[in-house]
Order: structure tokens, then sequence, then C-alpha cells
């Protein structure tokens, strides 16, 4: 069996914990009806939780100015350290006013809930058009994470923070493996070597293809679809769990690979994003990464393959990362399986291409995906929650 040391390090050099002791916990219950108060919305809600449990390392809380800045225009923390998107507060003028810096702010969920406690280091403004153009490649407020970036607030807050409690997910309890669990996982069946999978897609056959192509070079899968806030025409998360949970009983060797869910949200800024789900994959112990066709991308903002041209852009030892770059998969009329075009010697018209895009439109007009596409018992499940 592998030692703790010859797990990968995390993002930083060490994994960032920053839920609160049960004294410090206290502390803050004590002092929350006196503090003043910035209610989350479900993404920044996932930010902090993401930020506590060590999937954002080493980020320690939501991002000063400086950092903000270089992230945006050079995908680096202020240090040199790589960081692809920025992880920031951002709130109204009206709630930032009052707010004074160097004092401490309670942190509500979107229900009020008191989740979290913010050391205020820093306030300042910040340009929503170059973010949009650096980051998401575009100012155009129909690409989702555009928009989201618009309708928030123009001040961020800034500073460490702490959250109250780690609670079981609602839905995956029995899912939800945090970074210092995933490590302790992988640690204990051996592995030294990890790929991690992003996708807030239904499986279907080309994910299992590339995924079962990088299981063949490494000691074990970590699939780990996103769960946290998507686009709303995304096919819901428990849909997209019950299909890898049918997967995992039919399909992959059980004792190589772990499911389990990533509680981030979406950001949907291609390239960049695809940097930033290798680093988080990187904090939960996994050494290699697959990037697919049109990674975190929506509709055409972004080249096919941008996101794994991205990764050229840095030193190996930037991102201490190895991205595996998969080309599109599809299944071969010609040869009766999965392929792509490095392996398939079929033309065109013998190449079955569908995307989870397409997939969601079949479901919505009350077709099933063919089985070329979808395992028959994955595309069941599909059907019943479409209630087709």
């Amino acid at each position: 069996m592998s030692t703790q040391s010859n797990l990968i390090a995390p993002h930083g050099g060490h994994l960032i914990n920053r839920i609160a002791s049960a004294a410090e916990k206290q502390e803050f219950l004590e002092q929350g009806d006196r503090l003043p108060r910035v209610q989350l919305d479900e993404r920044a809600f996932s930010d902090l939780v993401m930020i506590a449990i060590g999937g954002f390392s080493p980020l320690i809380g939501f991002m000063g100015q400086a950092d903000y800045e270089t992230v945006v225009t050079d995908m680096r923390l202020t240090n040199g350290t790589a960081w692809a998107i920025p992880v920031t507060l951002s709130v109204s003028e009206d709630v930032a006013d009052p707010l004074k810096e160097g004092s401490w702010v309670r942190l509500d969920d979107a229900t009020g809930r008191f989740v979290g406690v913010l050391e205020l280091t820093q306030k300042y403004r910040y340009n929503k058009a170059h973010e949009a153009i650096n980051v998401y490649r575009t100012d155009e407020d129909k690409h989702p994470g555009v928009k989201v970036v618009y309708d928030q607030g123009p001040i961020n807050l800034a500073g460490p923070v702490w959250l109250l409690e780690r609670d079981p997910h609602p839905l995956f309890p029995t899912y939800q493996i945090d970074p210092a669990v995933s490590r302790q996982r992988f640690d204990e069946q051996g592995w030294q070597t990890v790929v991690g999978f992003q996708t807030r897609n239904p499986i279907h056959r080309a994910h299992e293809y590339i995924q079962k192509c990088a299981l063949e070079i490494v000691d074990g899968l970590f699939l780990h679809p996103l769960v946290g806030a998507t686009k709303s025409d995304d096919i819901p998360a428990d849909v997209r769990m019950r299909c890898y949970e049918i997967m995992m009983e039919h399909y992959f060797p059980q004792d190589r690979v772990i499911l389990a869910i990533n509680p981030s949200a979406m950001r949907y800024a291609g390239p960049r994003e695809a940097i930033f789900h290798a680093l988080i994959r990187k904090n939960y112990g996994c050494t290699h990464f697959i990037v697919g066709r049109d990674h975190a991308g929506v509709g055409d903002y972004y080249g096919t393959y941008d996101a794994q041209k991205i990764f050229d852009e840095f030193e190996p030892g930037d991102l201490g990362i190895q991205p595996l770059k998969f080309e599109h998969a599809f299944y071969c009329k010609k040869t009766g399986q999965m392929a792509t075009a490095k392996t398939s010697p079929s033309g065109p018209e013998d190449r079955v291409h569908l995307s989870g895009t397409k997939v969601r439109a079949m479901l919505r007009d009350g077709k099933l995906p063919p089985a070329e596409f979808s395992r028959p018992e994955v595309a069941a499940e599909l059907a019943r929650a479409m209630q087709i």
C-alpha cells in the first residue's frame, strides 16, 4: 500500500481547511446576531464550501483586488501560483456601504441560515466587461457565465472565510467525499495515479469510452460529476447521479472507480474552466485529468479543442496535474464500437455523433437517445426522468 507521501500535493502545497472548530463555531454563533449580514446566492455559497473543504486550495477566502486582477489578466495569483477563475463575493452598493474593512461579516445562505463568517479585509470595485472578455472570451450577456457577472453587484468583498459546519449534502450525502477523505480513500486503495472526470451531463457512451481509455494507464478513476448551480436547461443533478449509479453497477470495475460529487458551481468558461476543474481535482488527489471536446463550453463561444490548447500555455510544474486530451468520440458503424478519428477507419457517414446538448433536445422532444449513444439502462432512466 502507498503512503500519504506518495499522493500528489494539493495546489499550493497544502490542503486548506476553513471549517470552524467547535470552539470557533460557538464563538461565531454567540456573535452572529450582532454582526452585519451578507446573503449568499447559490454560487457564492458553493464557493464558500469549496474554499472551506480545500477544493479551492490555496484560497482561504474570497479574492482581494490584487489577486483578482492578476487572475483575470494573467491566470496567476499575485504570488505566481497558477489560477484561472476569479473567486469573488460580489454585492450591491447598499450592502457594501455600511461594512467596515477589518470587521467581521456574517454570511447567510439563500434561506437566511447563518452558514459562515467573512473577515472583511477589502472592498473594491471591478470592471465587469474586462472580467467577461478575459475569463469568458465574450462580453455577450447571452453567455450564462457573463450574465452572472453582469447581474451581480459592483463591489467585491474580500477576506478569509470560515464555514460554520460541513453539512451532509441534502441529495447525495453518501457521495459527499471531500478532498481530505478522497485523498485518504485513494491512499487506502493503494492508488498513486488517479484520473479525474468532470461532467455536468448524463454519462453517455463517449464518456464511458474515454474514461476507460484513461483507466488503462492509471490506478483509479475518480468520477466527479458537478452538482452545484448549472443552467436551467441542464439535466438535473439527481437524474445525472442515478445514471452514474447505473453505470457503476453494470459497466465499471467497482474496485477501480470512486463516484463522488463536486459541489462547485458551473461557470461555463470553457478553456479557463478546464484549468480550474483540473486544479480542483488535483486538490482532491488526482494526478491526471480528462479533457475532451469543448470542455465546460456553451454555445459556439469556444473552439472544439480550445480547452485542451490552453494547457499548453502553462509549464507542467505550474499546474502539477497531467491533462489527458481526448478527441471527440463516436460510435463507429464499421467496427461496431466506440472510437475517435485516431482509431476509426470509417468515413463521416459511418460515425454516430451526439452531444449532451443534442441528447437534451431529443429528450425534450420525447425521443430516446439511440443505443449507439447511450447504454439502454441509462436511456431508460433518462426517459423515466423526462417522462417520455
